[in-house]
């Protein structure tokens, strides 16, 4: 079996904040954003790629989260890093953004395996909410 990721969902504390900072400096196209300001959406998403979605979900909303998907404390939990691949020109980009708005890029691997084989290079760093975001690169071939 093969599947694809449709979404994630992460939690932030103000979502106009963390809409603004995956539009402006990662550089996702926000999905809802419109709806989500007027009032008629629950939250704001933003597009990874043509197949999946990361969702910006206030954890205010949290406790209520729990109580829809009958569990509890699972709203709670946080991701350790979503990790993203992007083109090499893209990841140059991305890294030189992250530092032009002072978030911290030196965090680094190499040769870091992943969904495509080895990454030759990698960077994290923290959204305003303080998730994790990896970015890295693959050669083409």
């Amino acid at each position: 079996m093969q599947g694809t990721i449709d979404h994630i969902v992460i939690w932030v504390d103000d979502q106009l904040r963390a809409l603004d900072f995956y539009e402006r400096v990662v550089g996702f196209e926000g999905v809802r954003a419109e709806e989500f300001r007027d009032g008629t959406a629950p939250f704001p998403s933003v597009r990874v790629s043509p197949h999946s979605l990361i969702d910006l979900m206030a954890r205010a909303d949290a406790s209520a989260v729990d109580e829809s998907f009958h569990t509890a404390g699972a709203s709670g939990h946080r991701v350790n890093h979503v990790c993203v691949a992007l083109a090499r020109s893209d990841f140059d980009a991305l890294r030189g953004r992250v530092e032009a708005e002072g978030g911290d890029t030196s965090a680094r691997l190499e040769h870091s395996f992943g969904a495509q084989g080895f990454a030759p290079h990698t960077f994290y760093f923290q959204d305003p909410d303080g998730n994790v975001i990896e970015a890295r690169y693959y050669d083409e071939a």
